[in-house]
């Protein structure tokens, strides 16, 4: 049996950030320890870039803004956003995010997603039932954080902030 973990210092933003490039976009920071019931991810959005509307039905997301400036879209109203700013994102809930002038910078928390896996039997039964497989959508993939895309002409992933090309 393993001892149990301890609580730790991972980052300090503060101390952190000024030492990232203001080129950088996407994630900059993700929350890695191994044995985690968690996820956190560091984003940066660049000016005037933003996150396409989407709903997440499986998670709560925690959105702390660290840096900058933006605007949440959240079914329906627009919340201004600035540093020290927290939202909570309700599952089934639709959100998007716009960078104001000097990019926007935030911190998304929510529970730990469990690894993609495949089912033999209930995938065989699914494939039956609809007539074949299902199409590929290993273009809806992000490449950075391999979680799939919200909606297939997305410029930026919803999970980790990263530009991803949009289908054609």
């Amino acid at each position: 049996m393993s001892a149990p973990e301890k609580p730790r210092l991972l980052v300090s933003f503060d101390q952190y950030l000024p030492y990232v490039s203001s080129e950088q976009t996407g994630a900059l920071w993700k929350l890695a320890e191994g044995r985690r019931q968690l996820d956190a991810n560091l984003i940066r959005l660049p000016p005037s870039g933003g996150v396409a509307a989407h709903v997440e039905h499986s998670l709560d997301v925690l959105l702390v803004v660290v840096a900058g400036d933006g605007r949440l879209d959240g079914d329906g109203e627009q919340l201004a956003l600035a540093a020290g700013s927290v939202a909570w994102l309700p599952r089934s809930s639709r959100r998007g995010l716009s960078a104001g002038a000097h990019g926007l910078v935030y911190l998304t928390v929510h529970a730990r997603r469990p690894g993609l896996s495949v089912a033999g039997t209930a995938s065989a039964a699914v494939a039956a039932r609809e007539g074949g497989e299902a199409p590929c959508s290993l273009d809806r993939v992000c490449p950075e954080c391999g979680k799939m895309r919200a909606e297939a002409a997305a410029p930026f992933c919803a999970w980790c902030g990263e530009r991803v090309s949009a289908a054609p």
